[in-house]
């Protein structure tokens, strides 16, 4: 299975290409910051105009004109220059899951009947495709069979999606198998490998598990064009990523250092197990800070949902999680987006999280003092002046 929202059907969204800032000739430009103020848990809605610092690059810019927003409505302005604030919005449901479960479902319920409001618009990433609801169809059919629809479609396409990983996870358990002392039969138990050298059966295995790294790859010029597609939607923009926690099956440890001590005369099988060490230490694998960077740049809140679960017991084989990497990439782009990152075995409890956190923000606009089109990223950080509040927003944009 390819990463679900980086290498399928990112590239067939439709949509409406405006810019993201409002500039003129004269280089007068106008940035836009959704800002979000936190005490505890609890959305901050009482700040005026006054209460805000905003810096670029370290030096303070003049503060144009504040806008609180609840879902769509401007509930409060203070402007000393006006402006026109896009509070249409877009959500993107993408999800990175090799098991279907109906708490997935129930969320997806939740978010279609509790959440989406006439005039949002829906596109739903799969294992498989992307999906776009028009708005049109929240107008003229019942939720409860738009709700129904899309379940049973992310259903079947978690199942058809996954399963290239699925035989793969199965291929390497069934050889880490094999390669660990004997546990009785199971279901995995097979007699493919019963005359192999260890020599072959350790290549093989290696083979299995860059097979397994090749289905869950992230390619990263998908991942920007991505970025680039957003940034160019009109109105407030929200990225949802259930991501489903990975496990991979490992011959374990101890099982290798003993391997390593019984054929310290077989420079092959030392060669090949060194190899499979480095296999278990998954590296980011993509330029973090590059994607960071663009996708504050496209002013969209990416909320990582990273979905826990239990992993599989095969009697004889170690499961050893296998999501670091992508956690911790993941959550800074989700923080470089003013988004957040929430983990749970629960998905509804993931998206109400992320439901709270993008209903409430303030829209702050400032005119950058001195602005020259560098095209180099310009770091925005938002101060409140008294108080001490958790803050979040976007981390800059591109001067282009």
């Amino acid at each position: 299975m390819k990463n679900t929202f980086l290498l399928i059907g990112i590239l067939t969204l439709s949509l409406v290409l405006l810019s993201q800032e409002l500039s003129h000739d004269t280089l007068v430009v106008n940035i836009e910051v959704p800002v979000r103020v936190y005490k505890g848990g609890k959305f901050i809605d009482r700040l005026t105009i006054n209460d805000f610092e905003v810096y670029e690059d370290g030096k303070l810019q003049k503060t144009e004109a504040v806008y609180l927003i609840k879902r769509k409505n401007i509930e409060r302005k203070e402007e000393k220059k006006k402006f026109a604030p896009q509070t249409s919005r877009s959500f993107y449901l993408l999800f990175e899951v090799t098991e279907y479960t109906p708490r997935m479902g129930e969320a997806l319920n939740y978010f279609i009947q509790d959440v989406l409001v006439s005039g949002d618009n829906l596109q739903i990433v799969t294992p498989v495709k992307t999906y776009r609801l028009k708005s049109e169809r929240l107008k003229i059919l019942p939720k409860e069979l738009i709700a129904k629809q899309l379940k049973e479609i992310l259903r079947r396409d978690a199942i058809t999606g996954s399963s290239e990983y699925r035989n793969a996870i199965d291929d390497v358990a069934r050889l880490a198998l094999e390669l660990s002392p004997p546990q009785g039969r199971n279901e995995l138990s097979t007699s493919e490998y019963t005359d192999m050298a260890l020599d072959e059966m350790l290549s093989r295995y290696r083979n299995l598990v860059e097979r397994l790294e090749q289905t869950r790859s992230i390619d990263q010029k998908k991942l920007l064009e991505f970025a680039e597609i957003l940034r160019n939607k009109e109105g407030q923009k929200y990225v949802f990523l259930f991501y489903q926690r990975e496990y991979i099956p490992q011959i374990s440890k101890k099982v290798l250092n003993q391997m390593m001590s019984a054929n310290q005369g077989r420079p092959d099988i030392l060669v090949t197990l060194t190899e499979l060490f480095d296999f278990y230490r998954r590296d980011t694998p993509f330029d973090v800070d590059q994607a960071k960077q663009a996708y504050a740049d496209s002013s969209v809140s990416i909320h990582f949902l990273f979905f826990t679960k239990q992993a599989r017991h095969i009697p004889g084989v170690h499961m050893e999680e296998h999501s670091e990497g992508i956690f911790n990439a993941f959550k800074e782009i989700a923080e470089a987006s003013g988004g957040f990152t929430e983990s749970s075995s629960n998905p509804i409890f993931l998206l109400q999280k992320a439901v709270d956190a993008s209903e409430n923000y303030y829209l702050l606009y400032y005119s950058p003092a001195n602005y020259k089109r560098d095209g180099k990223f310009k770091k925005i950080k938002v101060k409140i002046k008294n108080g001490n509040y958790r803050i979040s927003h976007r981390a800059g944009y591109f001067a282009n």
